[in-house]
């Protein structure tokens, strides 16, 4: 999906999600691109589950375009056709057949040669959530007021970061922040990273997006934003909040919900065949020695009672005892839980960044400015807005954290954002009318 603007929204057993793609307020055509995968029934799910995926297109022209479409394009069909192997080797697969594709366009034409894209991808499975990225389009998750970052900036900025054990914000301001160092496309081969799974529980809240909304909004507000608002409202507001903060890029968000851990994958259908067995769930066999001495022993034992030798009798015993053991260790050598519940084994090293993004004064504070700064314009400008509904937002903004309800707050200012921002869509006024200076 590229387009100017887009959006959609999907429910599917004990799972929801709303996606938006919007072309930002500086560019004239929209780069990034999405998709949305949902398992078409039991087997799938059982076998892959949901995919959900952000690309970020880079290049001059349609090339940026072009690269992110064919990454969302290859990469779900390609993932869903390798179900003969775990989940987290199938994105892998997908990814590096993405970066192929990718490659190959652009080196057989001079308009498409080194185009390239980001690729972060979300895997909703029956083990967990797993995630696999290349680029610097996130993925987060929101538990509670917990908003953490699963995946890893392939930035210059975080690899000088990492390198130097430091934080981002300690590298010098002239490092400029929007170099990645890994995307699909520019190389005939890619490194992916993988991540996870993660537990997923009711209530959980996934985000994946580009950096058109990362770069303008600090975590913290995200956070709180995604965990205040129904999922199609969280979505349009962070395309809005990015927009009226400048919009410098093409902006991309998809909100993701357990809506209800214990029902994911139950609006398939019941009747389906029944999953292939995984090449790594097949168990070892056991060593011919184990037999052998497991044989010896138990007639050595018989013999040594018949015969009234009962030290003898024991030590036979128990080399046979031991035998067992190591027969039974060896045989569930590669069974252990881990293996069986981690979609092929724990990845990764996330989570990268955690924020607490319970709704506060900081938070706030940010929401109010955008709003007293766009309430200043009334009379200057001939958007068709209705100014008595965005004040009766903005003043049960101040009466909630009047009281400390700083969600509330949240609520009422993000309902006022969009009914501004909708005029300005609807309005067509020039893109520079609709930055909010906030420095």
């Amino acid at each position: 999906m590229s387009s100017p603007s887009s959006k959609s929204e999907c429910s599917i057993g004990g799972l929801r999600c709303a996606a938006v793609s919007d072309v930002g307020m500086r560019r004239s055509s929209n780069q990034d691109s999405l998709a949305v995968s949902l398992a078409e029934g039991t087997y799938q799910w059982k076998s892959h589950g949901h995919l959900f995926m952000v690309a970020d297109g880079m290049g001059a022209h349609a090339a940026g375009e072009l690269a992110s479409k064919l990454a969302t394009d290859t990469v779900p069909h390609c993932y869903h056709k390798r179900t003969e192997v775990t989940p987290s080797e199938a994105i892998v697969d997908a990814v590096r057949e993405a970066n192929q594709v990718i490659y190959n366009k652009g080196s057989n034409s001079v308009d498409f040669q080194g185009m390239g894209t980001t690729c972060s991808c979300l895997l909703v499975l029956p083990q967990g959530a797993l995630a696999a990225h290349v680029g610097d389009s996130r993925i987060y998750r929101l538990r509670g007021n917990c908003f953490e970052q699963l995946t890893f900036d392939h930035s210059m900025v975080w690899e000088m970061a990492a390198a130097g054990h430091a934080s981002e914000d300690e590298i010098p301001a002239y490092v400029p922040k929007n170099v990645i160092t890994r995307s699909l496309g520019p190389h005939p081969t890619v490194s992916v990273d993988v991540e996870g799974p993660f537990s997923v529980q009711t209530g959980d809240r996934f985000l994946l997006c580009s950096d058109g909304l990362t770069g303008p909004l600090k975590p913290e507000l995200i956070g709180a934003v995604v965990g205040s608002l129904p999922l199609s409202d969280a979505a349009q507001t962070l395309i809005d909040l990015a927009n009226l903060l400048g919009g410098p890029d093409n902006i991309t968000t998809i909100v993701v919900e357990i809506d209800e851990a214990g029902k994911l994958g139950l609006a398939a259908p019941p009747k389906e065949k029944e999953l292939p067995p995984r090449r790594s769930s097949r168990r070892k066999a056991i060593h011919p020695i184990c037999w052998v001495t497991m044989t010896i022993s138990a007639v050595l034992c018989g013999a040594m009672l018949a015969g009234q030798h009962y030290g003898g009798a024991f030590l036979a015993a128990a080399a046979f005892l031991v035998a067992a053991v190591v027969a039974w260790t060896q045989r569930d050598a590669n069974t252990s839980p881990c293996k069986q519940n981690s979609s092929g084994g724990l990845h990764g090293k996330a989570p990268y960044r955690r924020h607490d993004c319970q709704p506060g004064p900081a938070s706030i504070a940010t929401l109010g400015d955008i709003v007293r700064q766009l309430e200043d314009l009334e009379g200057q400008n001939s958007w068709d807005v209705d100014w008595p509904t965005i004040r009766r937002d903005r003043e049960a903004a101040h009466e909630a954290i009047s009281q400390g309800n700083y969600q509330e707050a949240v609520i009422a200012y993000c309902s006022a954002v969009r009914r501004l921002m909708q005029a300005l869509r609807e309005s067509r006024r020039p893109t520079s009318d609709s930055t909010v200076d906030l420095t």
